[in-house]
């Protein structure tokens, strides 16, 4: 009987989990499936030294199983850091659901996936995301106790973009005062790229103190509605990365920052709400770092959602979170300052505070 050698892509597919990059030693990964239906889902538990994981549900077409299952690996893993960073003690954790917000999400579905929730006991907190409404959540909430951003009908703290939004505002402030010497951002030239909830709250802030803001989405509708309301530029999602612009904001889906783009990105800072930003941490910060473009990590910059998740649970009022999500100011500061003095790219920085606290809380439980 002749042997054979497994090729490096067989290997790939016998190990569809461990073996991914983005596992990063994953504490549980929940495969979810309904049926009647239609639910695929899946939730990633990433890490829970610092208490039960949150993060939020993410509705999205993925083009297959293993897109799906990358983008909740590396989502969770990033709501550990971001939680860790921001000082929180909460652990973090991701779901995604494979599917068509607009066409297939349904009343039953969101129950079912609800009951997945709550058959985790606690270990994972849910909340709303790409996809969802505050009204998903509050269909999941009448299944589990398990999740944050419900109503302030049923007690919850309701949509977290405004929070979100308000944080990506002041540490987009932190980085301009890095770069340009001044965090008055008056005048400076800001692309916004995606004006869902988050977009459009920060588009508020930007108008309000006199940043010349331009914006683009897939959503026409959207487009028009709030360029009429400010009166700011509009472009092509295409066009994006050829605009003349100080301050790049992506604020859509992950990954904008890659070989394709860097090469034509005419900024000198990217601060934005999206996760995920860089294609490839490694490779891509460090060519920001050596082209001299100020990046402010996203999962500390966007905290300011899980931020609002986190009153919620532990019943704080709307003005607290307010006033953490102002410290990603201080937040982004430091992450640059360290960054400038080490010599190391900020997401490196970004990376190792919040595996630093993480350790620290670990050594503590022991």
């Amino acid at each position: 009987m002749n042997a054979t050698i497994a090729t490096a892509t067989e290997i790939q597919k016998m190990d569809p989990v461990f073996g991914q990059i983005s596992f990063d030693d994953h504490e549980q990964i929940v495969f979810c499936n309904d049926k009647d239906t239609g639910l695929k889902a899946i939730i990633g538990i990433h890490n829970s030294v610092m208490g039960p994981a949150l993060g939020g549900t993410r509705m999205f077409n993925y083009s297959n199983e293993w897109e799906a299952l990358n983008d909740v690996l590396r989502l969770s893993r990033g709501m550990t850091f971001k939680s860790a960073i921001t000082g929180l003690n909460i652990g973090g954790g991701k779901a995604v659901i494979i599917g068509d917000a607009k066409t297939q999400k349904t009343p039953e579905l969101m129950r079912k996936f609800g009951e997945f929730v709550h058959s985790l006991s606690g270990r994972y907190i849910t909340a709303e995301d790409v996809g969802m409404e505050t009204a998903d959540m509050d269909i999941v909430r009448d299944v589990t106790p398990y999740v944050t951003g419900i109503s302030e009908e049923r007690g919850g703290a309701g949509n977290p973009s405004p929070v979100t939004a308000f944080g990506v505002y002041m540490g987009m402030k932190a980085a301009a005062k890095q770069q340009f010497g001044s965090d008055v951002l008056t005048g400076k030239k800001v692309l916004v790229q995606g004006i869902g909830h988050v977009g459009a709250y920060l588009v508020d802030h930007l108008v309000a103190e006199g940043a010349l803001v331009t914006i683009t989405d897939i959503n026409e509708t959207a487009l028009q509605n709030l360029s009429a309301k400010h009166g700011v530029a509009v472009v092509a999602p295409d066009k994006i990365y050829d605009v003349d612009m100080d301050i790049y904001a992506p604020c859509a889906l992950g990954a904008t920052v890659n070989d394709d783009t860097l090469s034509r990105l005419n900024c000198s800072v990217i601060a934005g709400a999206a996760n995920n930003q860089l294609k490839d941490e490694s490779t891509h910060g460090q060519i920001l770092m050596q082209k001299g473009i100020i990046y402010a990590p996203d999962f500390a910059l966007n905290a300011g959602g899980v931020i609002n998740c986190f009153s919620e649970v532990e019943g704080l009022s709307l003005e607290w979170a307010k006033q953490k999500a102002e410290e990603i100011y201080t937040t982004i500061d430091r992450i640059l300052l360290r960054s400038q003095q080490e010599g190391i790219p900020s997401y490196q920085v970004a990376n190792q505070m919040a595996e630093e606290r993480i350790q620290t809380k670990g050594s503590l439980n022991i």
